[in-house]
């Protein structure tokens, strides 16, 4: 099983983008899905959290400017990025609790940049 996140780019500060993160291979389920991101000398933070039947947690960094959704095959997950800031420069990650036949993990997509210039 994988996790693909797509997306990123530059974007100008006030613009928006869309992350999207969708999983491949075999699995049963998928339950909570996030978003995190790291910035250069910054510690991995996480941004939102969604769980399987839509439950939304969200960064106070992100509230009210980023939305957090699940595609109706549940297996793919997006951020919605409005209103972006510099401060909100970093490699944005999917992660996904991923439950197969034999055991349930938590899976780390590659990563995608997001740069918002001032």
């Amino acid at each position: 099983v994988q996790l693909q996140a797509s997306g990123g780019g530059l974007v100008q500060a006030g613009g928006s983008l869309t992350l999207s993160c969708a999983a491949s291979g075999m699995f049963v389920s998928i339950n909570n899905m996030e978003w995190y991101r790291q910035a250069p000398g910054n510690q991995r933070e996480l941004v939102a959290s969604i769980t399987s039947d839509g439950r939304r947690n969200y960064a106070d960094s992100v509230k009210g400017r980023f939305t957090i959704s699940r595609g109706n095959d549940k297996k793919t997950v997006y951020l919605q990025m409005n209103s972006v800031k510099p401060e909100d420069t970093a490699v944005y990650y999917c992660t996904g609790e991923v439950t197969s036949l034999i055991t349930t993990r938590m899976l780390w997509g590659q990563g995608t940049q997001v740069t918002v210039s001032s």
